[in-house]
C-alpha cells in the first residue's frame, strides 16, 4: 500500500508539474518537429470520467445526434451491413508485463480514464427496423471471442480480427446470432501483445484482407527480436490463409480502409511517445505496397530517433513521408471515408477520424472526431471538428474509438468505449 500510495502522489505531480505545450502546428502534411525531449519521465495526464448528465456530444449546425447502444462492453471498430445492421466489436487485449518504472506510472494514468466495464469479447448487432434512427433491436450477435476489433464482409463470409487469429464465419443476410467460434483463416502474431488491437478491412475486390499489427513496445525497448512481424500491415489471401508483408515500419495502424476515389489502402497510425509532448504526430497515410516508414529508427519520414541502438541508416532512407499529420498523440483509432456528398457542406467528401485523446502531454489533445477534408483523392484542407464535446474542463465524458459511415442512411457511427456507447449523427433531414 505504501508503494501504491507513492506512486499515485508521484502521477498527481507529473500531471500538475509537466509544462504546457507550445500548441505547435501539427496537422497536414508539413507539421512543425520541434525539438526531441527524452526526459527521464515524460509528461502523463489523462481526462477522468465524468458523466454526461443531460449533455450530448456537440455536432456542426444540421446535425443531431443520439445514443442509439448503451451498456455495451468496451466498443471498439464497427461495420455497417448491407442491409442497414450494424456491427459492433467490443473487448479489450494485451498482455505485455512492464518494464520500467515510467511504465507502472503510465498503467496507471491510462487507467483513470478507462470504463471500470469488462471487455465483452463479443460482437453486438444493432438493428433500426424502420429507419428513424432509432435502434429496435440490441442483441449478440457472435459471443466467446477473445478480444476481437477488425470486422469484414466479403459475400457471404464475415471475418473476424481476434487478438491473436483471424476467423471466418458463414453470414445470412438479416441474421440475429451466429453460433460456434468460427473457422480460423490464419493465426496472428499474439506474442507479449503491447498493441494487441488488429485492424482490418477488405480490399474492393475481395480478393484480399489487410490486417494492422502493432509493435510490441514504444520504441524497440523490448529488443528487435520481438518485434518480428510487428508495426506491420499484413495481406492476407482469404482463400488461403497466406499472408504477407504490405508495409513495415508503421508503428500501430488503428483503423484501415480503402480511399473510394484512388481504391488504394489508407490507415490511421498511433506514433511513439517519450519525446515530449509535441512528437512524434499522429498520422493518416496512404499505403503503399513495400514501403517502410521509420519505425522505430526514425519518424515523419528521415528525422531519427536517436534511442534506438544501432541505428540503421539504410532504412531511414527509404523511409517514407505519411500523408498527412493529425497532431502529437491524439491517439486516432477510426477512419471512414465519405464520398457520396450527402452530408453536405464541409463534409462532402473525406475522412472521418476518431481520435481516443492523449494520456502522455499536460495538455490534453484528441477526444473528439475530426474531418479531413479531401480533393482528388488526397487530404486537403485542415481537419475540421466533426463531434466534440467528450472532454470538458478537463474531464472526459467519452472518448471516440471506431467511426463508421452509412451511406444508404446519411449516418456516422461513433464507438465510445469510455461510456460504452454508440453515438448516431446525421443531417437532421436524415433523422
Amino acid at each position: 500500500m505504501k508503494y501504491a500510495f507513492a506512486v499515485s502522489s508521484l502521477v498527481i505531480a507529473l500531471s500538475a508539474c509537466s509544462p504546457a505545450s507550445d500548441n505547435l502546428d501539427q496537422t497536414g502534411s508539413d507539421p512543425v518537429l520541434p525539438e526531441q525531449s527524452d526526459a527521464l519521465l515524460p509528461a502523463m495526464n489523462i481526462a477522468t470520467p465524468e458523466s454526461w448528465g443531460d449533455d450530448l456530444p456537440t455536432v456542426p449546425e444540421g446535425f443531431t445526434v443520439s445514443a442509439i447502444a448503451e451498456d455495451l462492453q468496451i466498443p471498439r471498430q464497427m461495420l455497417v451491413l448491407p442491409n442497414g445492421d450494424l456491427l459492433v466489436a467490443e473487448g479489450s487485449g494485451g498482455n505485455a508485463p512492464s518494464l520500467r518504472p515510467k511504465d507502472v506510472i503510465a498503467g496507471i494514468i491510462k487507467s483513470r480514464g478507462t470504463t471500470s466495464v469488462e471487455g465483452g469479447d463479443r460482437i453486438t448487432l444493432l438493428r433500426d427496423e424502420d429507419g428513424d434512427g432509432e435502434t429496435d433491436l440490441q442483441t449478440v450477435f457472435i459471443d466467446g471471442l477473445d478480444a476481437p476489433y477488425g470486422l469484414a464482409l466479403i459475400g457471404s463470409d464475415l471475418y473476424v480480427a481476434n487478438q491473436g487469429n483471424l476467423v471466418r464465419f458463414g453470414y445470412t443476410e438479416g441474421a440475429t446470432s451466429i453460433e460456434g467460434s468460427g473457422e480460423e483463416v490464419t493465426a496472428l502474431p499474439a506474442r507479449i501483445n503491447h498493441h494487441w488491437t488488429k485492424a482490418m478491412t477488405a480490399s474492393p475486390d475481395g480478393s484480399f484482407l489487410y490486417v494492422g499489427i502493432g509493435s510490441n513496445s514504444n520504441v524497440g525497448e523490448r529488443g528487435m527480436d520481438v518485434e518480428e512481424d510487428r508495426a506491420v500491415i499484413w495481406e492476407i489471401d482469404p482463400a488461403t490463409g497466406a499472408s504477407r508483408i504490405y508495409a513495415s515500419g508503421i508503428r500501430n495502424p488503428t483503423d484501415l480502409a480503402f480511399n473510394p476515389w484512388t481504391q488504394q489502402l489508407w490507415a490511421v497510425v498511433n506514433e511513439r511517445d517519450e519525446l515530449g509532448p509535441e512528437l512524434v504526430p499522429d498520422y493518416l497515410t496512404s499505403v503503399q505496397d513495400g514501403a517502410f516508414y521509420g519505425w522505430p529508427y526514425s519518424y515523419w519520414g528521415q528525422t531519427v530517433d536517436p534511442r534506438i541502438r544501432p541505428e540503421r541508416p539504410d532504412l531511414v532512407r527509404r523511409a517514407v513521408v505519411p500523408d498527412y499529420a493529425l497532431g502529437s498523440h491524439v491517439a486516432p483509432l477510426g477512419l471512414s471515408f465519405v464520398a457520396d456528398g450527402r452530408m453536405g457542406g464541409d463534409f462532402t467528401e473525406g475522412a472521418l477520424i476518431g481520435q481516443h485523446g492523449s494520456w502522455n502531454r499536460s495538455d490534453l489533445a484528441g477526444y473528439r472526431v475530426v474531418f479531413v477534408p479531401y480533393r482528388d483523392g488526397r487530404p486537403a484542407g485542415d481537419p475540421i471538428d466533426f463531434v466534440t464535446g467528450f472532454i470538458e474542463d478537463g474531464e472526459a465524458r467519452g472518448r471516440p474509438v471506431g467511426v463508421a459511415y452509412d451511406p444508404a442512411r446519411g449516418a456516422v457511427y461513433i464507438a465510445d468505449d469510455l461510456t460504452n456507447t454508440v453515438w448516431r449523427v446525421a443531417p437532421a433531414q436524415e433523422m
